[in-house]
């Protein structure tokens, strides 16, 4: 039982650090830029999916919101929003979404084709409305540059030093707290169960020497 617990809430607890993991971590995208745009949005019940408003702005869920239009080597759009992060979470510290949206305007104005990788982190779910948020645009040889995610690399390394860490520390207490009292419960039920074992054993010759004795009585008197 102890075994199917363990796989019943580690399974679980696995999918929902890889998806926080997938949404939080820093992404980036090579895509070409062609326009940005400002859209009056009310905020509703996807909330969680947004930043904070710009820094020293008040914080209402009705905002204009900045977007980096943009399309994918293949033709197919791809948006983003460009917003503050402020002080909160994700820990990006996003405070220049103007400067961002300035140089988006820039870059969508040349007449050669440029690349760009936007970085960034969040989903795009077309059916919620919900767009990933543009940290910080940069621009790069062509769709074709290889792009390798030092910081995500390293960050799962130190999370799994951490967690093997976690765990060791876990099973060295258990082996020293928790094995040695289940060790002592189960040495105490054994005994138990012998004991009574053995109640019952000379209960049960006590039975038969009464019922022999009994028998032998009937015998001398009745024949």
């Amino acid at each position: 039982m102890i075994k199917y617990l363990k796989w019943i809430i580690g399974i679980p607890l696995v999918l929902i650090i890889v998806v926080f993991a997938h949404y939080t971590l820093p992404g980036r995208d090579v895509v070409r830029i062609v326009g940005t745009d400002v859209k009056r949005m009310d905020i509703g019940s996807s909330s969680w999916f947004w930043a904070a408003p710009d820094a020293g702005t008040n914080p209402n869920w009705t905002r204009d919101v900045r977007f980096i239009n943009t399309v994918w080597p293949d033709g197919k759009p791809r948006v983003y929003r460009n917003e503050d992060t402020d002080w909160g979470w994700p820990p990006y510290f996003k405070f220049d979404s103007s400067n961002i949206t300035a140089q988006a305007q820039d870059l969508a104005k040349k007449e050669d084709e440029v690349w760009i990788a936007v970085t960034h982190y969040g989903w795009r779910i077309e059916l919620f409305t919900i767009f990933p948020n543009a940290i910080d645009i940069e621009e790069v040889e062509g769709p074709d540059v290889l792009l390798i995610p030092w910081f995500n690399i390293i960050f799962i390394l130190v999370l799994s030093a951490l967690a093997l860490l976690v765990l060791r520390t876990m099973s060295l207490f258990k082996k020293k707290r928790i094995d040695p009292v289940v060790e002592g419960i189960d040495d105490f039920m054994d005994d138990v169960g012998e004991n009574a074992e053995q109640a019952k054993a000379n209960a049960q010759q006590r039975a038969n020497e009464a019922t022999s004795g009994f028998r032998r009585w009937l015998k001398r008197w009745f024949g």
